[in-house]
């Protein structure tokens, strides 16, 4: 079993094969749930790989959006959540049952990026999301380069995830779920390029691996969004 535990006050983050029963019941709340509110079409390029690691790279319009991801495979996936987020022992279960980690807002990008690939690293599905806050509109440009930069050092493939709807069903700002057709995309598999034994990769490989996500990602959330905007 590969394991990490990491210790953020109260919180007691452990990396872990098996998927608990409260992870599981949660999932099938969330599927449910977004089935029931959102009636979602879902539009796979491929199927998520059933092991090792794997970056899914949604776009973020929405706090709904990484609810989508739980519809796409049945592997237990991991996220990164603002440590504010952790308050209450109840609340604190809820978001680590879900495979939720804290990072401190503000801090130096090498902490989240270090939690991440320790996740990768143990071969789970990170979900992470390339523009690093919620942003609106359709243009995506700009990404952060994260994931490019996790994918290279882990070797570990990049699946752009394009999501439509999600602004309209919960703006920035909105404390209420409106209820409006929702189109998930998933973009083709993006893989890192291959290693060279005992070379590390030029910069120059997360830059153009992220063109690459920027142009993957762009094109699943166009066409999630006419899916939306068609039904």
């Amino acid at each position: 079993m590969s394991e990490a535990k990491q210790e953020r006050g109260s919180v007691d983050f452990q990396i872990n094969e098996k998927i608990s029963l409260g992870f599981r019941l949660i999932r099938v709340l969330v599927r449910v749930l977004l089935k029931l509110w959102f009636r979602p079409s879902i539009e796979q390029s491929t199927a998520i790989p059933e092991e090792g690691p794997v970056i899914i790279a949604p776009i973020h319009r929405s706090n709904l959006d990484f609810a989508f991801s739980m519809l796409l495979t049945d592997r237990k996936l991991y996220f990164i959540a603002k440590d504010s987020l952790f308050r209450g022992s109840i609340l604190t279960r809820l978001f680590l049952m879900m495979g939720a980690f804290p990072v401190r807002r503000g801090s130096a990008d090498r902490e989240a990026l270090v939690r991440c690939e320790e996740v990768l690293r143990a071969g789970h599905v990170l979900v992470l999301f390339p523009e690093g806050t919620r942003r609106e509109g359709d243009a995506v440009e700009n990404l952060l380069e994260g994931a490019a930069f996790l994918a290279v050092r882990t070797g570990s493939p990049i699946i752009p995830l394009g999501i439509g709807g999600t602004e309209a069903a919960m703006p920035k700002g909105s404390k209420f779920i409106y209820r409006v057709p929702v189109s998930v995309v998933q973009g083709a598999m993006i893989t890192p390029p291959e290693p060279v034994e005992g070379k590390r990769q030029p910069r120059s490989a997360v830059h153009d691996l992220n063109d690459r996500v920027t142009q993957g990602l762009a094109q699943a959330f166009a066409q999630a969004q006419a899916a939306s905007a068609s039904r």
